[in-house]
C-alpha cells in the first residue's frame, strides 16, 4: 500500500516503512506526527485518487531527527560589473519513518428524509428580466460629413 501526501508545499509518495526528509515540523524525536493531507491512496486492489484530498486518509509517522540539510550555495554574478556575491543556506528538515497508512474514512449518519424531501420540493427563484441599455449614439467626423455631402 501508499500513499501520496502534501506536507511542506510538497507532494511525496510513500510507503510503510518509508524513510522521508520533509520540510521541517514541530514534533520531539520519538513521537509521531499525522499527515493528513492525503491525495492519493492506493494497493493491489487499486487507486483512490482526491478531489483534493481524500477525506479520513492519514498518514501515521514516527520523527526519527530534527536536523539541517546539506548546504546549498547561491551564486550570483553579472558580468563586466564585478559584481560577485556568494550565499550558503542549510534547510532545516525532519526525518519521518512512516508507521501506517489509514485510508477508511469515518462514515457519516445517513442524511434525515425530511431534509432531503424539503430540497426537493424548493423551486428555483424565477430569473428577472433585464433591462437592455439604448445604443451609444454614432460619433461623426468630419471626413463623414464631407463624405456624405
Amino acid at each position: 500500500m501508499f500513499a501520496v501526501v502534501k506536507t511542506g508545499g510538497k507532494q511525496y509518495r510513500v510507503a510503510v516503512g518509508d524513510v522521508v526528509k520533509v520540510e521541517k515540523l514541530d514534533g520531539e524525536v520519538g513521537k509521531n506526527i499525522t499527515l493528513d493531507e492525503v491525495l492519493m491512496v492506493g494497493d493491489d486492489k487499486g487507486v483512490k485518487v482526491g478531489e483534493p484530498l481524500i477525506k479520513g486518509a492519514a498518514v501515521t509517522a514516527e520523527v526519527l531527527e530534527q536536523k539541517k540539510d546539506k548546504k546549498i550555495i547561491v551564486f550570483k554574478k553579472k558580468r563586466r560589473h564585478n559584481y560577485r556575491r556568494k550565499k550558503g543556506h542549510r534547510q532545516e528538515i525532519t526525518v519521518l519513518r512512516v508507521k501506517d497508512i489509514a485510508k477508511t474514512a469515518a462514515k457519516k449518519a445517513p442524511a434525515k428524509k425530511a431534509e432531503a424531501s424539503e430540497t426537493a420540493t424548493k423551486k428555483p427563484a424565477a430569473k428577472k428580466p433585464t433591462a437592455k441599455k439604448p445604443a451609444a449614439p454614432k460619433k461623426t467626423t468630419k471626413k463623414t460629413k464631407e463624405a456624405a455631402a
